[in-house]
């Protein structure tokens, strides 16, 4: 008895000598967060496990692009893993800074455009985004331009600025939603969210196109139709996909020509979804009636750009995902991936694994 009792303590000092080494060796491994901003909830995740290493800067604007891209290069060698809270470019020149240690890269949005796949790939570092936590609140601010671009809100918020209101019944008159055809771009999360969110609206007609027809399309109503019949269908056309080298100014004056001229643009997914020259030219000619636009390029749109003269187009500094419910989901999801990565555990949204 006393033998067993011997050995039962023995294993158990053993156990918690093997947790604790693992827990060290964990707490050794560096992670790099790009931005100041990154919210507590995933900050916390992480330095639970890791050693964390975080820009005093933002990781946006002209701060993102000179004092913050600078500390990077400074703090990145060494690290296991990078978050990355920003739309900024992973260049080549940063992961040679990085070195070999660098085995994990979370993007903490949906897009990844921006995130040098191809070079991550050869270089065998894993690679996460937060899709699908985001799509709510990029749903409603997709259904806020469709009413803001639809409604006039540009010309009418200008009254109210200048005080010089246009009083009369038929005056600023809009469009409604109700009885029209959406057209959803991708019907993904996002999209999917849309044509949810605009259920009581009275929507006649929803129609949708990609790669390949959706068991979620029948199920929310809506047809599968192809990218030409979409345009000339549309009274709404929402765009909910990612920037991929197929999907770049997939918007242009071809496409743009094959709207209707009641037809509104709303744009969620990436600036350079659209040729904003061709966008300008349609609105300007009134070859559209509106548009509305999340996301420009760049970002921010200067403050002379064409775009902004126009009276029918409504632009938000892309706001989409900026609720705090869902920044801090994102967070959390980016930090539970690097969690798994460097733990040997599968990614929980992967993109490269």
């Amino acid at each position: 008895m006393f033998r067993i009792s011997v050995y039962l303590i023995a294993l158990f000092v053993i156990c918690i000598f093997i947790r604790t080494g693992a827990n060290a060796t964990m707490k050794d491994l560096k992670v790099l967060v790009s931005s100041n901003d990154f919210p507590d909830d995933g900050l916390q995740i992480l330095r639970k496990h890791f050693t964390v290493l975080q820009s005093r800067y933002s990781h946006f604007g002209e701060e993102g692009a000179n004092k913050n891209k600078e500390e990077l290069l400074n703090l990145v060698p060494g690290c296991s893993a990078l978050v990355w809270v920003s739309h900024h470019p992973i260049t080549k020149e940063l992961l040679d800074k990085a070195g070999p240690e660098l085995k994990m890269v979370a993007t903490a949005s949906a897009g990844y455009n921006h995130c040098n796949v191809e070079e991550l790939k050869a270089r065998n570092i894993k690679l996460s985004n937060t899709p699908n936590v985001l799509s709510s609140a990029v749903a409603e601010v997709a259904v806020t331009l469709m009413l803001a671009a639809a409604r006039r809100m540009t010309e009418n918020l200008e009254q109210v600025r200048r005080g010089e209101w246009e009083i009369g019944f038929g005056k600023v008159l809009g469009q409604e939603i109700r009885g029209s055809t959406v057209g959803i771009i991708g019907l993904g999360g996002i999209g999917q969210a849309v044509v949810k969110r605009l259920a009581g609206f009275e929507v006649a007609k929803f129609v949708y196109t990609g790669h390949k027809e959706k068991p979620e399309g029948k199920a929310l109503g809506a047809n599968f139709v192809s990218l030409d019949e979409l345009l000339a269908q549309s009274d709404f056309i929402v765009l909910a996909v990612p920037l991929t080298s197929e999907t770049k100014h997939m918007i242009n004056s071809n496409t743009l020509g094959k709207m209707k001229s009641n037809a509104i643009l709303v744009n969620v997914g990436r600036g350079d979804l659209v040729d904003q020259e061709a966008l300008y030219n349609a609105l300007k000619d009134k070859k559209i009636y509106a548009a509305g636009l999340d996301v420009t390029t760049p970002e921010p749109l200067p403050k002379n750009d064409k775009l902004l003269s126009l009276p029918n187009i409504f632009i938000l500094p892309h706001i989409g995902s900026a609720t705090v419910t869902t920044r801090n989901e994102m967070a959390t999801l980016a930090a539970n991936n690097v969690v798994n990565a460097l733990s040997g555990k599968p990614l929980i949204t992967p993109i490269l694994d």
